[in-house]
C-alpha cells in the first residue's frame, strides 16, 4: 500500500479508502451487504493496509456507522493509525427501507432531519459520534450544498465543531466549484476551519470535474478523493455485464439517464482492450488512470468481495503511458455538470 498526505495536511492516508455504502442493511438498497460480510471485508481491507475509510450518516440509516464502529472495536484497529471519515447533511430514518432518495420531500420527518444549519449539524455528528462509538471524527464532509441554509451558518458550526475536538479535519463533497470556493472563502475571511478535501465524482466516464473543480484544488493544495472511481462497476466489467448495484442505485439514472451512450460505450471498450493487453483486470486500468491524476490523494472504492481489496491494491502498480493515457481519454466529450445531483 502507498500512503500520501492528504491534500495540505500531514494527515497520511491510503490511496486506496474504502468506501463503506455497501455495508449495513439490505433493507435500505438492495446491494448493501448485511453485518457478517460487512465486518469480515472491512477486516480484510485493514489488513490490506487500506487505514483510510469512507462512511456517513445516511448510509443505511446509520447503520453503515454501526458497522464501522463495531470494526474498529472487534479486530482491535488502533484508533491513530484510522483515518475515518463521515458525513453529514443526509437525513437519517428509524425505518431502515426508507432512504434519502425515496422519500417525500414533504415528509414530516424531514423537518430538522437533513441540510447544514447549526442544528442539524451538531444533531447528526454526535449521533455519528454515538453510532460510531468513537470520540471523534478524523475527516467530517458536508454531503451536499444546502441552499436553503446561510455559508456563514455552516461554516462556523462546523469551526465550531474542529474546535470542539469532535473532528479533525473538515472535506465537502458533490457541488459545483463555485459553491466550494465561496464556502471556503466565507471561512478564510472569518479565520475559521477550511475544507483541505473534495470528494467528488470523477472517473474515465464523468470529467466534468476537470473544467473547473480541479485546478481550484490544485491551486489550493486541497486533496481530491474521487467517489465511484470505477462507475458503479462499470468500467470494471465488458459492455452488456449487468450489476445488481446498477440496476438497483438510485444515482445511476442521473448520471446516466437512458443508459450509456455510444461515447460511453467506446471508453468501457478501452479500458477492456487495454487491461487485455497488459494481462490485468479491467478495474485496476480505470483506477490506475484515476490514481494518476495530480490532484487525487485517495481513490474511494466499494468493495463487495475480499478478492476485489487485492485487485484495487494492486492498482497502485499499474503505471500509464502517456499513450495509454490519450488512448483511454480520446473518445470523450463534454457532458451536464452534475454538482450536487450525483
Amino acid at each position: 500500500m502507498e500512503y500520501v498526505r492528504l491534500g495540505k495536511t500531514g494527515m497520511q492516508v491510503s490511496r486506496i479508502s474504502l468506501g463503506c455504502m455497501s455495508y449495513g442493511s439490505s433493507k435500505w438498497m438492495d446491494f448493501v451487504l448485511e453485518e457478517d460480510e460487512s465486518l469480515a471485508l472491512m477486516k480484510d481491507a485493514w489488513d490490506a493496509g487500506i487505514n483510510f475509510w469512507d462512511t456517513a450518516s445516511g448510509y443505511s440509516n446509520g447503520k453503515s456507522e454501526e458497522l464501522v464502529g463495531k470494526a474498529i472495536k472487534k479486530f482491535n484497529i488502533p484508533r491513530s493509525r484510522l483515518v475515518l471519515a463521515t458525513k453529514v447533511f443526509m437525513p437519517v430514518f428509524d425505518d431502515l427501507s426508507v432512504s434519502f432518495a425515496s422519500i417525500d420531500p414533504k415528509d414530516p420527518r424531514k423537518v430538522n432531519n437533513g441540510g447544514l444549519s447549526r442544528k442539524f449539524i451538531f444533531d447528526s455528528v454526535n449521533a455519528s459520534l454515538k453510532r460510531l462509538d468513537l470520540d471523534y471524527i478524523d475527516l467530517l464532509y458536508i454531503h451536499r450544498f444546502d441552499n436553503n441554509t446561510p455559508i456563514e451558518e455552516t461554516m462556523e458550526a462546523l469551526n465550531d465543531l474542529v474546535r470542539s475536538g469532535k473532528v479533525r479535519y473538515l472535506g465537502a463533497s458533490s457541488m459545483y466549484a463555485w459553491q466550494f470556493a465561496r464556502m471556503n472563502g466565507v471561512a478564510e475571511k472569518n479565520g475559521w476551519t477550511q475544507f483541505v478535501a473534495m470528494q467528488d465524482l470523477y472517473n474515465l466516464l464523468y470529467r466534468e470535474e476537470e473544467r473547473e473543480m480541479i485546478p481550484y484544488l490544485l491551486d489550493q493544495k486541497i486533496g481530491q478523493v474521487p467517489w465511484s472511481p470505477l462507475d458503479r462497476g462499470l468500467l470494471a466489467r465488458p459492455l452488456g455485464q449487468d450489476t445488481l448495484r446498477t440496476s438497483s442505485d438510485f444515482g445511476f439514472e442521473r448520471i446516466h439517464p437512458g443508459g450509456l451512450n455510444n461515447v460511453d460505450k467506446a471508453i468501457v471498450n478501452r479500458v477492456e482492450e487495454l487491461a487485455k493487453k497488459k494481462s490485468i483486470p479491467m478495474s485496476q486500468v480505470a483506477l490506475a488512470w484515476v490514481l494518476s491524476k495530480p490532484a487525487v490523494s485517495s481513490a474511494i472504492v466499494g468493495i463487495n468481495k475480499s478478492s476485489r481489496i487485492a485487485d484495487a491494491v494492486d492498482s497502485l502498480k499499474v503505471k500509464l503511458t502517456e499513450e495509454e493515457l490519450r488512448f483511454l481519454e480520446e473518445p470523450y466529450l463534454p457532458r451536464a455538470l452534475q454538482g450536487g445531483l450525483a
